[in-house]
């Protein structure tokens, strides 16, 4: 006796053909319109069956693209923070300088001398400490018996 009932659909909108692309223009920790970065003390703390994974895609995507000419990247932990609230050493890293004019008001100038304007509502990206401890390391201590971490607290961003 055969089953003359349809092939049931999925419900929602088809599988999209570039989910790497739609996933990571929702943003995200460590994704930027050109990169994603994974932290190396998280991925290290991912549970044995992520680790498994994850390395098995790493090496079938570095021997595909492996022979391309990879630079060496730099990554350094940044966060946007407003120009007016750098110290001296930060506007220097951004390209920017502080002066008083001579009506004693604060000026920010860039690296061509012209002046910035509204200083205080530029938002700017520059270094900072890297919020990610080397302790987590050892996170997947704290990884429950199904193989998901337990919330470590605090607020995500």
């Amino acid at each position: 006796m055969f089953n003359h009932d349809p092939i049931p659909r999925p419900s929602g909108p088809p599988a999209s053909s570039t989910p790497v692309r739609d996933y990571m223009a929702a943003g995200g920790p460590g994704v930027s319109s050109d990169y994603v970065v994974v932290p190396r003390a998280l991925a290290e703390a991912m549970p044995l069956p992520w680790q498994q994974h994850f390395t098995h895609l790493l090496a079938e995507f570095h021997r595909t693209y492996g022979h391309l000419n990879w630079p060496i990247y730099r990554v350094v932990p940044s966060r946007y923070e407003k120009l007016a609230d750098l110290d001296e050493e930060q506007l220097a890293e951004v390209g920017a300088i502080m002066e008083i004019d001579s009506d004693g008001s604060l000026v920010y100038r860039d690296r061509s001398g012209r002046k910035i304007e509204n200083a205080e509502d530029r938002t700017v990206l520059v270094s900072c400490l890297d919020p990610i401890p080397a302790e987590y390391a050892n996170a997947n201590q704290s990884t429950p018996p199904r193989g998901f971490p337990a919330p470590l607290g605090g607020e995500r961003r």
